[in-house]
């Protein structure tokens, strides 16, 4: 018999039930449940005392319960709590937790975790070391004597609160109100009596709808119903691999003509004759790039890409006036892009080289007798090593006295700035540079900068230290592309570089504060994605998004999440609700960027080179890292709830500047609102869609009422009005 017809009908077999699992997937809903269970704090029997002992007292076991102690305050003081409910991931460890007390008045204070440890051989119980040392110096206030209601978060979700006593016991504080006794060993029954008190703030949505909707923020530029539906059908696993996939943004680049130009003033017209207001406009400022950035987010199908792209964009910034045309700034955009989910070696080699990147940080031009060090600063600074030394979870590193390590000196800069001396415009004929300009007064902005090795600094280079460094001495007489890569290659290896970028990345894409074991995660994925490839970023960006800190349809840590950055906040609101023209026939034009500007963040136009707002900055009067904050004042609070109100209640007109304008489609919520005049489906819609399931019963309670204080028979104006109670509720302000 002739084999390949004996093979044939397997073949046909294959072929047809490959058909079939292609279709299953298409029509069947693919759940995907990434919840971990609450952690729950276990107190004393009959009491919701915190179970708990000085930790030099413990002996391995758990603890019986007996006479409640107080417990001193200090540096020195070590509190074991004991935890249970857990799931925990091979190696996550104290890392993974946090601890927060609140005093009466309402004062929270943070506490670290020292040490994590199993007490039963199931592990059930683990052992949580506390050092009773606020971070905060508790706020410049008095110490706090009394009862303090104690919890513990792990993975965005907090656990049960219980009392423990600093100084003293008792006070005026009052437990939760569904707080009860959880002693060891806890039944079923009360597990649930827990995870439902936890709850208890949140009306809570459908399974799977909340993490999914929380996703869609994270790795796109907001929700829409059609991408709901389809990783409803496709699963998150499965759509997050057909993004990595994508190579470029979904919309065009906008054609943008490479002009003469005069660096001396951010109003130069350039080849602009008789300066035309739209030559001036579309040439020399961002304005056709602007457009085209909200248009793709707004539309584009690659959003993982572009919202990593624009992640990106804010840690390796350059800006507008410094870079004055769009055509420049465009090339900038496409290494972003290109690199998205490429590899961290490969983008600081092409951002390196790129020519609106060295005008912004002044390498272009650096010679060795006249070297510009900022360049070789920022690079180390804010794009790869971060200032001081750090673990692989991101934690800083200290000497002996407590003092933080530097990455690098003032010396090293040095080092650093021969290296980068010698790079200019390429100028030459092909296939030097792929596009020379016939006119050599018009710069060339497409192509890298070009070495010119005369202007390169020859000598001897010390460069970073570290542990199995590579090129730490750069020998003399050495061409500068040589110098350039052995340089770069020495600052990738560098350890600060997997947790300084993966933190960046997670502040930027899921939550302010991630935990150290959320960064170390990652971290290790920068560092090897598992095929041995240190910096792949397609790895990294999948790692965070899928990491049990980023998943689960409710976080109810309330320090979890982050503050909808000015643009996120647009595009988050206009995408969720159909965002089209202004009359509402045609898509929009993405003019939007004026109102982005107004809350500060103007796109293309980051003020400084730290970006809109520093990576490291803290809400006052906490410890929280919350970068986004860096921005919200009494000025731009005002404007983003007037963006919201323009928007919800009005439209973004049509002008001279926004040919088709910018509205919302309301009319399925219109529909909610007429089929049920006591408003509860329209609030249930707007809980699901935009707070993950998760607005709290005193949100609602709000909403509603005045919601129905607006006649029923404005089913448009109630709509309206709902929508922008919630959009403008600090429950959907932080996304979370």
């Amino acid at each position: 018999m002739n084999p390949r017809l004996s093979l044939y009908p397997l073949r046909v077999w294959c072929v047809v039930l490959l058909s079939f699992m292609l279709a299953a997937t298409v029509l069947a809903d693919v759940e995907e449940d990434f919840n971990s269970p609450t952690p729950i704090l276990l107190s004393e029997r009959g009491s919701t005392r915190a179970l708990a002992i000085k930790a030099e007292d413990w002996n391995g076991t758990i603890p019986k319960t007996g006479d409640p102690e107080a417990f001193t305050p200090g540096a020195k003081s070590r509190v074991m709590f004991f935890v249970t409910n857990l799931a925990l991931l091979d190696g996550e460890g104290a890392n993974a937790f946090r601890i927060y007390l609140e005093d009466s008045s309402g004062r929270l204070f943070r506490f670290n975790v020292e040490d994590l440890q199993p007490v039963t051989r199931d592990n059930a119980v683990y052992a949580v070391i506390v050092s009773l040392y606020d971070q905060t110096g508790y706020h410049g206030q008095p110490q706090p004597l009394g009862d303090h209601l104690v919890r513990l978060t792990w993975r965005g979700l907090t656990s049960n609160r219980v009392r423990l006593g600093l100084g003293k016991l008792g006070g005026d504080i009052k437990d939760d109100a569904k707080a009860i006794p959880t002693s060891y060993p806890l039944s079923k029954k009360t597990r649930a009596q827990v995870e439902e008190a936890v709850m208890t703030e949140y009306v809570i949505g459908l399974k799977y709808q909340g993490d999914r909707t929380r996703f869609m923020e994270q790795a796109s530029f907001g929700p829409t119903p059609a991408l709901n539906d389809r990783i409803r059908r496709l699963g998150i696993r499965t759509w997050l691999a057909m993004q990595l996939e994508a190579t470029t943004p979904s919309t065009a680049y906008p054609n943008l003509p490479l002009m003469n130009i005069s660096f001396s003033a951010p109003t130069s017209s350039g080849g602009c004759s008789g300066a035309a207001g739209t030559c001036v406009r579309d040439n020399y400022s961002m304005y056709l790039l602007q457009n085209w950035l909200f248009y793709d987010a707004f539309y584009g199908e690659n959003q993982l890409l572009h919202r990593t792209s624009w992640a990106l964009s804010q840690v390796w910034v350059t800006a507008y006036p410094e870079v004055q045309q769009p055509s420049h700034m465009l090339q900038y955009q496409k290494i972003l892009d290109q690199h998205s989910f490429g590899n961290y070696r490969k983008l600081m080699q092409d951002m390196t080289l790129n020519p609106a990147m060295g005008r912004y940080l002044d390498m272009l031009g650096s010679t060795r007798n006249n070297p510009n060090e900022n360049y070789a600063r920022e690079l180390m600074q804010l794009f790869t090593t971060g200032l001081f030394m750090l673990n692989q979870d991101g934690t800083v590193q200290t000497d002996g006295l407590g003092n933080p390590l530097p990455t690098y000196t003032q010396d090293t800069v040095n080092n650093f700035t021969e290296i980068f001396t010698g790079w200019q415009l390429c100028q030459q004929a092909a296939p030097t540079c792929p596009n020379p300009t016939s006119n050599s007064a018009i710069p060339n902005y497409t192509d890298p900068m070009l070495l010119v090795q005369s202007l390169h600094n020859t000598t001897t280079k010390t460069l970073l230290s570290y542990p199995g460094a590579q090129n730490v001495n750069i020998p003399a007489d050495q061409n500068g592309i040589t110098d350039l890569n052995q340089a770069l290659d020495n600052i990738f290896y560098h350890p600060n570089v997997g947790p300084f970028v993966s933190k960046l990345l997670i502040q930027h894409l899921v939550t302010s504060d991630p935990t150290p074991a959320y960064v170390s995660r990652v971290t290790a994925v920068f560092n090897n994605d598992g095929l041995g490839m240190r910096g792949n970023m397609k790895a990294v960006v999948k790692a965070i998004l899928l990491d049990p800190e980023a998943r689960g349809d409710v976080k109810t840590d309330p320090t979890y999440g982050k503050l909808r950055e000015p643009v996120q906040l647009m595009t988050n609101v206009l995408r969720q609700f159909g965002v089209r023209s202004a009359p509402g026939v045609d898509l929009s034009d993405g003019v939007v960027n004026p109102q982005a500007a107004l809350m500060a963040q103007s796109v293309y136009q980051s003020p400084t080179v730290f970006n809109y707002y520093p990576a490291d900055y803290i809400v006052p009067g906490t410890t929280l890292h919350g970068p986004e904050f860096g921005i919200l004042n009494t000025g731009t609070s005002i404007v983003r709830a007037n963006f919201l109100n323009t928007i919800v209640f009005n439209t973004i007109p049509i002008s001279g500047t926004a040919p088709m304008g910018t509205s919302i489609d309301l009319t399925g919520l219109q529909a909610l609102a007429a089929a049920d005049p006591t408003c509860n489906l329209l609030v249930d819609e707007l809980n699901s869609k935009m707070l993950h399931g998760t607005m709290s019963a005193q949100t609602r309670s709000t909403v509603l009422t005045a919601t129905t204080a607006v006649s029923s028979a404005n089913t448009l104006a109630r709509a309206r009005q709902a929508l922008y109670l919630v959009a403008t509720s600090s429950q959907y302000q932080v996304q979370r």
